[in-house]
C-alpha cells in the first residue's frame, strides 16, 4: 500500500499538485492522507496548551479550515474516485513542517506532493517557502509540481547526478517504481564542466548501472565550460522532452547548494514539470 501525502493550503496551484498526485498513482492501491496546518492570527494562551480544541472561544478561521478541507475530500472523491485509493483529512495546529515529518513518521508516507508556489502565486515566488522549507527539512522524498501543470503520463525522467558519491538501492526506489509504473524511459545527465571523470566517479555509475536493472535508462553527457550548472540545467530542459525531474538531496550535492545560495527562484522560474528529490540515507544539516 503506497501512501502519500498531500500539504495543502486549499489554494489553487495545491490543489493542482493533489490532482497530479492521485493520478500519478492511478494504477495502485493508495492511502492519501491531505494534510493542513494552522496558525491562528492572534496567538492566545489556550492555542499554546493544544490549539483550537482546547479553546472556550470559537475560531471562525478554524471553521473555514474544517470546510475548506471537507471540499477537497468530497471533491477527491467525486472528481477521481478510485477502489484502489483511500482518502484521510490530517488538520494540526503546528509548523508546517514539523507536522510533515511527525505524520509521516506516523502513518508510514512514503512519498510527499505538494506544489511549488506560495499561496499568492506571485511570479517573484518562484519556489514557495513552504517548498523549500519542506525539501530541505522532510525525512521522505517529495514531489514539487509547478503550478498549473497538467497531468501528463510520465514517459521520459530526467536524473541529474555528479557521480561523486555512490548510489544505494533503497535510495533510488522511488524512481524506480515510478519507471516501472509507466513504463517511463530514465537519462541520467551528467554536466561535465569541461574534466574527465574521476576513477571513483566512473565506479559510482557502474554501480547506478546495477541499481537500474531491468529498467530502460540511458546515460548523456553535456560538457559545460561557458554556463553554470543551473543554466546548463534549464537549457538542456528546454530543449528537451521529459516529464520530471529527478535529483538527490545529498551533502555539498548540487542541489544543496542550489537551495542554501537562495538560487532556487531561478530553476522554479524555468522548471516547468514535476520535480521529484529523492532522500539520501546520510545527514544533512541545513
Amino acid at each position: 500500500m503506497k501512501k502519500v501525502l498531500f500539504p495543502t493550503d486549499f489554494s489553487d496551484n495545491a490543489w493542482n499538485a493533489i490532482s497530479y498526485g492521485v493520478q500519478l498513482y492511478k494504477d495502485i492501491a493508495c492511502d492519501f492522507f491531505v494534510l493542513h496546518t494552522y496558525t491562528p492570527p492572534f496567538y492566545r494562551v489556550d492555542y499554546a496548551l493544544g490549539g483550537p480544541v482546547f479553546s472556550a472561544v470559537n475560531d471562525p478561521e478554524v471553521d473555514i479550515v474544517l470546510e475548506n478541507m471537507d471540499h477537497t475530500l468530497k471533491d477527491l472523491s467525486k472528481y477521481y474516485f478510485n477502489e484502489k485509493h483511500r482518502y484521510y483529512s490530517r488538520n494540526a495546529f503546528n509548523i508546517l513542517t514539523d507536522e510533515i515529518n511527525k505524520v509521516s513518521d506516523k502513518e508510514q508516507i512514503d512519498i510527499i506532493v505538494m506544489g511549488t508556489k506560495g499561496a499568492t502565486g506571485a511570479k517573484r515566488i518562484l519556489f514557495g517557502s513552504n517548498t523549500v522549507y519542506t525539501i530541505r527539512k522532510a525525512k521522505i522524498p517529495i514531489l514539487a509540481v509547478p503550478d498549473d501543470y497538467q497531468y501528463a503520463e510520465v514517459k521520459q525522467l530526467l536524473f541529474f547526478t555528479d557521480y561523486l558519491r555512490p548510489y544505494r538501492e533503497d535510495e533510488l526506489e522511488l524512481l524506480k517504481e515510478i519507471a516501472r509504473l509507466h513504463n517511463a524511459t530514465i537519462t541520467i545527465l551528467y554536466v561535465s564542466e569541461g574534466y574527465d571523470l574521476t576513477n571513483g566517479q566512473l565506479s559510482n555509475k557502474e554501480s547506478l548501472k546495477e541499481a537500474l536493472e531491468g529498467l530502460t535508462y540511458e546515460f548523456k553527457e553535456n560538457t559545460n565550460t561557458k554556463e553554470t550548472m543551473t543554466e546548463t540545467l534549464e537549457s538542456y530542459l528546454e530543449d528537451s522532452q521529459y516529464d520530471m525531474l529527478v535529483m538527490m538531496n545529498r551533502k555539498h550535492s548540487f542541489l544543496e547548494r542550489l537551495l542554501t545560495r537562495q538560487q532556487v527562484e531561478k530553476i522554479g522560474f524555468n522548471l516547468k514539470i514535476p520535480f521529484l528529490v529523492l532522500r539520501s540515507n546520510e545527514a544533512i544539516n541545513w
